[in-house]
């Protein structure tokens, strides 16, 4: 049995507080909060000192869920998210209802479908998005593992998971593709 339960219970009394939490993703560590809480993803980006133009991506637990916060997504989208062999992170045009310094000035979306069994439960049991950003000050290098993730990132977070600190494996940032209103695919990081 995966032995994460406290990181779980505590990320989920962080979030609901709005609060910050840095954690290990299918890709990188990253840190994140409640995708629907303005205020929470506001102290994102002052942790990462990121500047507001940049957005974020959003993680999801099933491809399902994405068909609650895009409008008019292709109609064979979740066949597309499963279908695919790497993590990725699909851009979407129309978000509905996430606050507005989650959604880009083009009202579009970056939202990844988690593969991740912790990621996963954390979704499942806090029933809402949570934000995925990676956890570096902006312009500084992506941390694959938690030994790697600056002192400055740590203290600034509402808390710190513990599941999969001693890791060794190098992961990298996700694909990012966007994905147009009949389900054309283009490949913008790869």
């Amino acid at each position: 049995m995966v032995d994460f339960e406290n990181d779980i219970k505590n990320c989920i009394s962080v979030l609901r507080s709005g609060g910050t939490i840095l954690y290990p993703t299918d890709t990188i560590w990253g840190i994140g909060c409640d995708a629907m809480n303005e205020a929470a993803v506001e102290k994102v980006f002052a942790i990462k000192q990121r500047p507001k133009e940049k957005s974020m991506i959003v993680l999801l637990a099933d491809a399902r869920d994405v068909l609650q916060y895009v409008a008019a997504p292709p109609p064979d989208i979740i066949a597309i998210i499963e279908s695919f062999q790497t993590h990725t992170t699909v851009i979407y045009n129309n978000a509905l209802d996430f606050p507005k310094n989650v959604v880009s000035k083009d009202g579009s979306i970056a939202i990844r479908v988690t593969t991740d069994p912790f990621c996963k439960a954390l979704i499942k049991r806090y029933r809402k998005p949570i934000i995925s950003t990676s956890a570096n000050l902006s312009g500084h290098p992506t941390p694959s593992i938690y030994k790697m993730v600056e002192g400055e990132i740590i203290s600034g977070v509402d808390y710190v998971v513990k599941w999969r600190q001693d890791d060794e494996v190098i992961n990298t940032p996700s694909r990012i593709v966007r994905v147009d209103d009949k389900g054309g695919i283009v490949v913008l990081r790869g």
